[in-house]
């Protein structure tokens, strides 16, 4: 029954920041690791961010560290992605995905972030 909606996309010129922020449905939240990945057109959909079930260990993918952060108010069941210092290589379709119990996958329907001058 967990659902995940993802918002916060947008335009954005090269060097700026945005916030992504991902949603849940149910108030258990806190038990999910959540996750950040991206894709564009004629790319494998990579993942960028994860944040563990308490949010105390986050990963980053290479390209994104130091420049992003991922994290999670449990209170709120909800997961942000902070951008800050867009590249145009950024551009893509950001999606969340919560993993739980059983390989339990469930993910959102994305939002557009496009970086341009």
């Amino acid at each position: 029954q967990l659902q995940v909606v993802e918002s916060g996309g947008g335009l954005v010129q090269p060097g700026g920041s945005l916030r992504l922020s991902c949603q849940a449905s149910q108030f258990d939240f806190s038990i999910y690791v959540m996750s950040w990945y991206r894709e564009t057109p004629g790319k494998e959909r990579e993942l960028v961010a994860s944040i563990d079930s308490s949010g105390g260990r986050t990963r980053f993918l290479d390209a994104v560290k130091g420049r992003f952060n991922i994290s999670r108010d449990n209170a709120k069941s909800t997961a942000y992605l902070q951008m800050n210092n867009l590249k145009l290589e950024d551009t893509a379709m950001y999606y969340c995905k919560a993993r739980g119990p059983w390989g339990l996958e469930v993910w959102g329907q994305g939002t557009q972030v496009t970086v341009a001058s």
